[in-house]
């Protein structure tokens, strides 16, 4: 296993340790000096009004790396970028909205002879699956391993199941769990969570208790003394009783709130199972130093295929061998899997679905969800492409397919025939590249590289006002943390327009999407205000289409207003990420300061498609 990090560069999450206080005071100054940094990022400007005079690429980049100078030693992370995953940057598009790991990269798509799989569903008893050991395939013994390896999980310690995707690891576990006797689940999250609320459900058919972490408004921290309470709450023995289970992100993957260790800690001591949900951890972040020290019950994490282009894949479930005794009793459960090798063929116009919607993971290669065609081409190519010019930018799609799509296919058919002419079986050698790509960068450069891009963003974000004879009016709010070096890798936001209303996060995120930036949705819950006007404004958009659905009995409406949660859009980087992306995704966002933008939008898809279009 990987030695555990040390340095300041990963935040020290365990709260109440003692220290050297030399050390804090130098810690606490250099985040000052950070802070400081990052609001000097946008020099020599620090509001604007106006979506045309923000300062171009070049300019900002400029201003970045002068608030950031060693940004430029993670430039490893782009130039793994521009010849893995050069699609990109040919399709022009910025990719905000995958969550998990990559296992390959784009550029292995162009042989046929790379070796991806596809996944068998089964219904099994999980405590045999974790138990019986050494009986899978010797494809799927290889990516155990390299899983193993990439979370810095000893497999002497764990044992370790697939599942088909994040939803299905939660549901796996809720139904194994023996919430009968330990009738206790308490979950901590800030956002609905369809995994989660599996999970909750089949804790509930069994008549077990269901808790939940409260956060404050706006800033989405947890309310410490209630889940204290929830977690120690009628231990007055000495004697651990048969609790339930925590199931517990170290990190927010809607708001990048950072949650610390202890609270594990303290679940166990207290006679809980613990369940560490790891699919907010960027890349390495299994390194920590934390989690050398606190060893959860189960683990949950997830990978996907290929960055940018593939998003199906599977989900992981680990299960300390220690405790696998817990779910001895369990029944036969559906949403396992067995990975299989595919066959060698092109990676070419198939369909995928996300993990982590819970959708139906399709087998073997597929396409982004966001584009609706995958095409692999040579690196020759590059270059003719970009060459093409004067193409009107909502054709330079079309335009892209009608050059490339007839070539391509038929040089990959003739790479695939020969390749199976000259090969009697199938491979078993694996090449997780783009885990390989993670472990070659490291923790300290993946976690300094998304740390400038994520501050970066967030500051530029509250440069954005609306014009006002006083105070410009803020057009982006800002949930969760805000510019801090122990923040996630994830921003949550809404637009507002100059008269205070908030604009529907889905309209932001289809608008996005129409200029080829992909941002996910999510709703936060759990959240407690202390200002009842601001919890008022907050639902009131909710309470309206609640209102609008239909004649409902005032009860049933009473328990939708309570349950309504607060929607957002999200935007998640990761160290594939680059400056040119997070400009992007802020020049986009700043159209709004536009009273017409949206009008706008509307008129120019009709004029191009010569169809109404829903905005």
């Amino acid at each position: 296993m990987t030695s555990p990090c040390f340095r300041r560069c990963c935040p020290n999450q365990l709260l109440g340790q003692p220290g050297d206080s030399e050390q804090y005071t130098t810690s606490r100054q250099s985040r000052y000096d950070f802070i400081a940094a990052t609001a000097l990022s946008l020099h020599p400007n620090t509001q604007f009004t106006n979506h045309e005079s923000i300062p171009t690429l070049d300019q900002s980049f400029d201003n970045m790396k002068r608030a950031y100078p060693n940004y430029p030693e993670t430039d490893r992370a782009d130039r793994i970028r521009d010849q893995e995953y050069y699609q990109l940057t040919l399709m022009n598009h910025v990719c905000l909205d995958y969550n998990g790991h990559g296992l390959f990269s784009y550029s292995q798509q162009l042989h046929s002879n790379a070796t991806f799989f596809n996944i068998i569903y089964k219904s099994a008893n999980l405590y045999l699956e974790i138990t019986r050991g050494g009986q899978e395939p010797e494809f799927e013994t290889k990516i155990k391993e390299r899983i193993f390896r990439f979370m810095n999980i000893s497999s002497d310690e764990y044992s370790l199941v697939f599942t088909a995707n994040q939803t299905s690891a939660f549901k796996v576990l809720a139904d194994s769990y023996p919430f009968h006797t330990n009738r206790n689940l308490l979950t901590v999250y800030d956002h609905q969570n369809e995994a989660v609320e599996t999970m909750i459900e089949s804790c509930r058919k069994r008549s077990g208790r269901v808790d939940s972490a409260v956060f404050s408004w706006p800033n989405m921290r947890i309310q410490s003394k209630k889940l204290r309470k929830s977690i120690v709450s009628n231990n007055k023995s000495k004697k651990k009783k048969k609790r339930g289970l925590f199931v517990f992100p170290l990190q927010s993957k809607v708001t990048g709130s950072k949650y610390s260790y202890v609270w594990m800690s303290l679940a166990q001591e207290n006679g809980w199972h613990v369940c560490l949900d790891a699919n907010a951890f960027g890349a390495k972040d299994m390194e920590t130093l934390g989690l050398s020290l606190f060893r959860p019950d189960f683990l949950i994490c997830s990978f996907y295929k290929v960055f940018g282009e593939n998003p199906s894949g599977f989900g992981c479930l680990f299960i300390k061998k220690s405790r696998s005794s817990v779910v001895k009793n369990s029944s036969t459960v559906t949403g396992l899997v067995n990975i299989v090798q595919a066959p060698n063929r092109p990676l070419f116009l198939e369909e995928s679905t996300s993990i982590d919607r819970g959708k139906t993971v399709l087998s073997s290669s597929s396409s982004s969800s966001s584009l609706s065609v995958s095409l692999s081409l040579p690196k020759q190519g590059i270059s003719e492409i970009q060459e093409i010019g004067e193409i009107n930018e909502e054709k330079k799609e079309s335009s892209f397919f009608e050059i490339w799509k007839r070539d391509v296919a038929v040089d990959l058919k003739e790479k695939s025939t020969k390749n199976e002419a000259s090969s009697s079986g199938v491979s078993s050698d694996v090449e997780f590249r783009g885990l390989d790509h993670a472990d070659s960068l490291g923790l300290i450069l993946i976690s300094s590289r998304v740390r400038y891009l994520v501050n970066w963003l967030v500051n530029a974000f509250g440069s954005l006002k609306h014009p006002h004879p006083e105070d410009g009016v803020p057009l982006v709010r800002i949930y969760g943390p805000k510019v801090r070096v122990e923040r996630g890798p994830v921003v949550a936001f809404n637009v507002f327009d100059w008269k205070g209303e908030k604009v529907e996060p889905t309209l932001v995120q289809k608008l996005a999407d129409r200029h080829n930036i992909s941002l996910s949705y999510a709703v936060l819950k759990h959240v407690s205000f202390v200002d009842k006007n601001n919890e008022e404004r907050e639902r009131i958009v909710e309470v309206k289409s609640i209102d609008n659905e239909g004649q409902k009995s005032p009860l049933t409406r009473k328990k939708e207003r309570f349950d309504l949660g607060i929607p957002v859009v999200i935007a998640t980087i990761g160290f594939l990420i680059n400056f040119e992306d997070v400009y992007r995704v802020w020049a986009f966002v700043s159209r709004f300061l536009d009273a017409d933008f949206v009008e706008k939008e509307r008129w120019r898809y009709m004029a191009i498609n010569q169809t109404t279009v829903e905005v």
